[in-house]
């Protein structure tokens, strides 16, 4: 039999012991709860609805000008320089005299010339005159036919050698006249690289300066293989001449930032591509009637693309992957696949999609990153991207 003291011992430990027992299923029952609610949560993540829109791009390509003609100035003769008779920049017109060469030597080489000239026309006409006096001799049985004859030949050889210093006194005309520099066109003079007394000489390689016609003016870049395939493949025509006719105005983006007032035209797009670099030389022609555009300048040139029905998606929105582009579209009960997409072009934070999308797809706005292909998530709508006009840089360069 327990004594008085042990029961009661007994009865203090069994009262502890079940209050005790509530409070450690209390708190192991919880915590189980929480970690299952955790793993069947789902996240929340914005996403957006893709639709068609309009997009203008703007692609950019650097340049360089060139009058749209261009004449280097050199000499044709030898000789020392004895003028010079205009100014660096100037402005001239056809036919103005732009240096002069001494001349004294061919003129007088030219003077000597036309003399010979004249004493062999001289000769010539004594020739004839004896021919002539032969004529009724030898009808009358006077002289004989071989004299008149011989008069005739020595006629034709006076007319020759006529002839012969005509061409020399020409020749020599001409040496006179190259003496006088002229302007072949109106333009613009560029540097003069000799001065007054300087000796020059039509075999030498440096340019006297060079004459640039400005009043239209060429801006020519290169355009990469990629980005001339996809030209062909975004304008009609069978032709690339037929495809360059449905290219929009373009514009000249000037070295301080300022786009140029006047619009061009592209224009040639040459037969081959350059093995070194890859590309292909372009040309765009613009009116220039002001003279503000200069040869040698450099600046870009600004095409502009219009994409009908385009579908813009975020640069937020997308991963790479071995160099390929991915977005995560949201199906049905939240589950995230992810997609391969081709681009045609990006600008600021948009990318013009052109395959791996279809109108009306949902796709993971933000944190794509961050999720695996199959997850599933609680989608945040969220507004399509702005649509306006796109500037975008040359994705292919």
């Amino acid at each position: 039999m327990m004594s008085k003291t042990a029961l009661g011992r007994f009865l203090s430990i069994s009262v502890l012991t079940c209050a005790c027992l509530p409070t450690l299923f209390s708190g192991c029952t919880p915590k189980n709860a929480s970690s299952e609610a955790m793993k069947n949560s789902k996240p929340s993540i914005p996403v957006l609805t893709v639709t068609p829109c309009d997009a203008k791009v703007e692609t950019e390509y650097s340049a360089m000008l060139e009058g749209k003609g261009n004449v280097d100035i050199r000499p044709e003769v030898d000789g020392k320089l004895g003028a010079i008779c205009v100014e660096e920049g100037a402005f001239v017109k056809a036919g103005q005299t732009l240096f002069k060469i001494d001349d004294r030597y061919y003129r007088e080489q030219f003077n000597s010339a036309l003399a010979a000239q004249h004493a062999a026309e001289a000769s010539l006409a004594t020739a004839k005159l004896n021919e002539e006096k032969l004529v009724p001799l030898v009808q009358g049985g006077v002289v004989s036919d071989i004299q008149l004859k011989t008069a005739k030949t020595a006629t034709q050889a006076a007319a020759a050698t006529v002839e012969q210093l005509k061409a020399t006194a020409r020749s020599s005309k001409v040496n006179l006249e190259y003496t006088t520099l002229k302007a072949p066109m109106s333009g613009y003079i560029g540097k003069i690289l000799f001065r007054q007394g300087n000796l020059v000489s039509k075999n030498q390689q440096i340019v006297l300066t060079t004459l640039s016609d400005v009043s239209s003016i060429y801006a020519n870049f290169s355009m990469s293989e990629l980005a001339f395939m996809q030209f062909r493949e975004q304008y009609a025509g069978t032709t690339i001449p037929e495809k360059v006719k449905k290219v929009s105005p373009v514009t000249f983006v000037m070295a301080d930032g300022t786009s140029y007032s006047e619009k061009g035209s592209l224009g040639t797009i040459s037969g081959q591509f350059d093995q070194g670099f890859g590309s292909m030389r372009v040309r765009a022609l613009f009116p220039n009637p002001k003279a503000l555009l200069r040869a040698g300048s450099i600046g870009k040139v600004v095409i502009e693309t219009l994409y009908h029905n385009a579908l813009l998606v975020p640069q937020a929105a997308t991963v790479d992957l071995q160099d390929k582009l991915l977005v995560g579209v949201v199906g049905p009960g939240g589950i995230v696949k992810k997609q391969v997409i081709t681009i045609a072009a990006k600008s600021g934070d948009n990318y013009v999609v052109t395959d791996g999308l279809t109108p009306g797809a949902v796709i993971v706005k933000t944190g794509l990153d961050k999720l695996k292909d199959g997850a599933v998530i609680k989608p945040l709508s969220a507004a399509p991207p702005a649509v306006a006009s796109l500037p975008v840089k040359d994705v292919h360069k």
